[in-house]
This record gives C-alpha cells, sequence and structure tokens, in this order.
C-alpha cells in the first residue's frame, strides 16, 4: 500500500519527509512478526502507529489492545498482564486471565513500556523469546502468541544505563526502531493540521468556520509544541467554542499559548545561563582547597630554604607567599595595621660565612604571632567577608567571586550574622 493511501485510511495529515519515513517503515515491518519499539515524545501519535502496524499485518482479524504501562500500579502490573490464581494475594478471590491470554494470536501495544517494573520486564522478556509466562501463584506455565509493540516517549537507552531498564529487553524490542517526528520538525504540517481540527471542531459544535491572519500564522509555526498534535488540537478546540472573533490574530493566539512555553527557544549564551546553586558543603571544599594550597606552597618554601642553607634565590617570592599567608589568618579587632614579612638575603662575605648559617636567613614581621584558626566555619565566615569587601557590599558580584548564588550567600550571610 502508498503512503499516501496509508494516511488517507487511518486519517494522517502531513506531506513531511520524517513523517513519510516514519509510516514507510511501519508498512514494511508490519507483515512480519518483529517487536517494534516506536520512540516519540508525548502526544505526537505513537498509538496510531502501532494501529497502523496491527492493520496491516496478518494478525489484523485477531484482537488489539493497548496497555498504558505507567497507569498501572507496580503491585498489581504482572496480574494485569499474565494474570492471576485464586487466593495468589490479598484480594484474589477467583482466578484472572492477563492480556497476553485474551490477545492471544492478537497484537499487544504496551505504551509507556519504561515505565514498567523490573520484575514485570523479565517476565515480558521470556514471553518475547519464547512465547511462554506464568500467572501469578501459579507454577503452570502458559503458552500465547501476541506481537507486542512497545512505546515510549524517554530515551531507552539512558534508562538502561542507569539501571532502569533491562539492556536484554531494550535489545529484544528494539529489533525494529520507529522514530515519531515532533511536531515542531513538521512545521510545514502544522497549519495543515490546525485547519483540519477546527474544521472538524467547528462542524461538530455547529460555529462559524475560524480564520488565522498570516501573523498569527507565523505565531502558529514558530511555536515550538511541546504537547505535538495533542496540544495543537486542543487549542484548535478552545478557539472553536470560545472565540466570537472568527478572524483569529496574533495577540490573540498567543492568550491560547502557556506562557512559561512560549518563550524562545533560540540558544542562550553562555555567560547568560544562571549557575547552579552551590551547597554548604561546596563551600566547604573551596576552603579545603585552598588551605591545601596553602601547605604546598609552604612545603615548596621551607624545602627551597634547607636545599639553599637558609639563602633562596626566589626570596622575593617567598616574601609575597608569606605576606599572603598571614592576610589569610584573622587578626585582631582593634589592630588596623597589616603586618609585612620580609625575607632578608644577607651580604654574601667572608665574615657571613663564617657565622652561623641560621642567622644568614631572616624573617621579620611588625606584628604578633596570631595561631591560625582551622574552623571551617571561621574560613567559610573569612571568604565571605572577603569577597563583600572586594565587591564594595555588593552580594551578587561577591557570590559569582566564591562559585555559589546569591541565594545562597544571603543565607549564609544570615547564618553567620555577617
Amino acid at each position: 500500500m502508498e503512503v499516501q493511501e496509508i494516511k488517507q485510511r487511518f486519517g494522517i495529515i502531513g506531506n513531511s519527509p520524517l513523517l513519510n519515513r516514519a509510516i514507510v517503515i511501519a508498512n514494511q515491518v508490519a507483515p512480519t512478526d518483529i517487536s517494534v519499539l516506536i520512540t516519540g515524545e508525548s502526544g505526537s501519535g505513537k498509538e496510531v502507529f502501532s494501529h497502523i502496524i496491527h492493520q496491516m499485518s496478518p494478525r489484523k482479524h485477531g484482537p488489539f489492545i493497548a496497555v498504558n504501562c505507567g497507569a498501572i500500579p507496580e503491585g498489581t502490573i504482572d496480574s494485569e498482564l499474565f494474570g492471576h490464581e485464586k487466593g495468589a494475594y490479598t484480594g484474589a478471590v477467583g482466578e484472572r486471565k492477563g492480556y497476553f491470554e485474551t490477545v492471544n494470536g492478537g497484537t499487544i501495544f504496551l505504551d509507556e513500556i519504561a515505565e514498567m517494573p523490573l520484575g514485570t520486564q523479565a517476565r515480558l522478556l521470556r514471553v518475547l523469546e519464547s512465547g511462554q509466562y506464568i500467572r501469578v501463584g501459579s507454577s503452570k506455565v502458559e503458552k500465547t502468541n501476541v506481537r507486542v509493540i512497545a512505546a515510549t516517549n524517554v530515551d531507552v537507552y539512558d534508562a538502561v544505563k542507569a539501571g532502569k531498564f533491562r539492556e536484554d529487553l531494550y535489545y529484544r524490542l528494539n529489533t525494529v526502531p520507529l522514530r515519531i517526528p515532533p511536531l515542531r520538525d513538521r512545521k510545514e504540517d502544522i497549519f495543515l493540521l490546525f485547519r483540519k481540527f477546527t474544521a472538524d471542531f467547528t462542524d461538530k459544535y455547529r460555529t462559524p468556520p475560524i480564520q488565522l491572519d498570516d501573523e498569527a500564522q507565523q505565531v502558529l509555526i514558530n511555536y515550538s509544541w511541546p504537547g505535538n498534535v495533542r496540544q495543537l488540537k486542543n487549542m484548535a478546540e478552545q478557539l472553536a467554542v470560545l472565540e466570537r472573533d472568527r478572524v483569529i490574530t496574533a495577540p490573540t493566539l498567543l492568550t491560547y499559548i502557556p506562557h512559561e512555553a512560549s518563550r524562545s527557544n533560540l540558544p542562550m549564551r553562555l555567560d547568560a545561563q544562571p549557575k547552579e546553586d552551590f551547597s554548604e558543603r561546596d563551600i566547604l571544599y573551596k576552603v579545603l582547597f585552598d588551605m591545601k594550597r596553602d601547605m604546598v606552597e609552604l612545603k615548596k618554601l621551607v624545602a627551597d630554604i634547607i636545599e639553599h642553607g637558609g639563602v633562596s634565590p626566589n626570596y622575593a617570592n617567598h616574601t609575597q607567599t608569606l605576606n599572603q599567608l598571614y592576610r589569610d589568618i584573622e587578626l585582631p579587632v582593634n589592630n588596623h595595621t597589616e603586618p609585612q614579612f620580609t625575607l632578608q638575603q644577607p651580604v654574601n662575605n667572608n665574615a657571613a660565612n663564617n657565622g652561623n648559617n641560621n642567622d644568614a636567613f631572616h624573617i621579620t614581621h611588625d606584628a604578633e604571632e596570631v595561631e591560625e584558626s582551622l574552623s571551617l566555619v571561621d574560613k567559610e565566615s573569612d571568604l565571605i567577608r572577603k569577597a563583600l569587601k572586594k565587591h564594595k557590599g555588593k552580594r551578587k558580584l561577591a557570590a559569582n567571586e566564591l562559585g555559589i548564588s546569591e541565594r545562597t550567600l544571603y543565607r549564609k550571610i544570615k547564618e553567620l550574622n555577617l
């Protein structure tokens, strides 16, 4: 059967190459008994393709049932699919046939297959491989001849990597993958679908026809349609019922588009993306990394002094390191002067060489030595104070300097009484 004939038979509207490709694949795989995994966003029409595969197959005279795996509670899905014996669990007052038994010789469509529990996935894999299953509460092996078509709106391979979906079942179902394109990838079909839906609803509710002006058509085509065909159909029905003015303008059409979804989907500048809200743990990690860096610098300084017998050729760099480390120590409140370390390189003469080597290297400072606080809370408080002082109290700039969000910084200021 040609693609156009399939569209007319099943009421499919559109001429998108991606849509035509999906119809061709469905038509080719229909005469076989191969399992098919249909992927696509919610509302894109996955169930329609399951009907195409069933009606174009030798099983078209057999039963067809669609099961939403996400709508069945985890505790009862095994019973729904495979049946149960009397007394198998509390409330099982009699035996019950499952879908795989009642649809024997037909097709079962498992929608939202990624929501199926792992235990049920193991049972389904056995049915696909051998056609055998066991009722809940029974030990007798039953046989069935059912074709399985599965569908999902999530990336099943990501679910496999996350341990939420069995890898062997994924490859067993994915014998023939069938991807249904989202509506935003079928822009040439959007206006055709809208005209079809509005015509159907105006006939149903006996209201005047709906028309869109040029600007409204552009809004309709350029919108991203996260709900796909289902969302477009619902909006067409609302317009057919609610609008008295039958010529729809762009401002009127925008009132039917959700505000949060109407924003532009253009790429965002990297520096315009919101920063992640770091936790207190991230701040403590930053403090610990700074402390580790300081310790490494001190080790280098001491090793350099020992290697050169108390005289370091890089004494200027050591002076900078000591001054920086001393500034990181909490000073008394009444001490407004910042101490300065000076590494004095001695005069290289015989008198000095004959003296004690320990006197060849002098470290002087003009402030009283203060024992450094090792409290992470004090370090965190000190970092926040310095960042606020550096940026003159501007919390947004200080938060960027600390690598945290402004909201987290505000909370820390209140917690630490800064």
